[in-house]
């Protein structure tokens, strides 16, 4: 993603954190920083709504250690209140990822060879992923000490469209404008039912993401295969 943070700010309309040590980029790995969008309340004042940056692996706040034992840079939408690592978070912690596009592989299955795409929206229009948030605190280290607190992000996956299950059997949700402002508010409660009408509202953008086929992986911009 080759978006600075100003431009994100203009597109979420968000006040911006401490984006410092952050670098946009096209290939984003587990654990890497992202940027995320979220609202929060205090004191009973209205929400307001921030772009921070994340750890892209989710840690709930139960957790002894910032590392989970099982991979939780992606979450399952299909009974989500119910797990232990998201239901805290998807009850009122709720974020928006925003990328340019994702990367998928595809794996044949006689031969276990597995082929990159980029998929994107089309006209290069930004997406923002339904994903949520926790704040995990390191009680190794004292309170006041800037490293104490560490804000986690995952993304959400569904059962795949038709027009991409051919690549693989789930795919980010990609919600669209107008679910983004629900998503985001902490005073809607995320009920199952919520998480599956926002599912469903994901769909149309899912299926008209543009696939492009690549020679490789890389940090730089996606260009098709030759």
């Amino acid at each position: 993603m080759d978006k600075s943070t100003d431009d994100l700010i203009e597109e979420f309309v968000a006040v911006g954190g401490d984006f410092r040590d952050w670098r946009p980029g096209w290939n984003i790995r587990p654990t890497d920083p992202v940027a995320v969008v979220l609202e929060s309340m205090k004191d009973g004042h209205e929400p307001m709504r921030r772009l921070e940056l994340a750890r892209w692996s989710l840690t709930p706040a139960w957790s002894k250690t910032l590392k989970m034992k099982v991979p939780t840079f992606n979450a399952r939408s299909e009974g989500i209140t119910e797990k232990a690592s998201f239901r805290a978070s998807i009850r009122s912690k709720r974020a928006l990822i925003p990328a340019a596009g994702y990367y998928e592989w595809q794996t044949d299955p006689a031969t276990k060879k597995k082929t990159p795409f980029y998929l994107r929206a089309p006209k290069g229009e930004m997406m923002a992923f339904a994903g949520i948030y926790s704040w995990w605190k390191d009680h190794s280290l004292a309170d006041d000490d800037p490293r104490v607190w560490t804000l986690t992000t995952t993304i959400l996956t569904a059962d795949s469209v038709h027009t991409l299950d051919h690549i693989h059997d789930r795919n980010p949700v990609p919600l669209p404008r107008a679910f983004w402002n629900d998503w985001l508010d902490p005073r809607i409660e995320g009920t199952q039912d919520f998480v599956d009408a926002a599912v469903a509202a994901a769909v149309p953008v899912a299926e008209s993401l543009e696939i492009m086929e690549l020679n490789a992986v890389t940090d730089e911009e996606p260009t098709p295969k030759a």
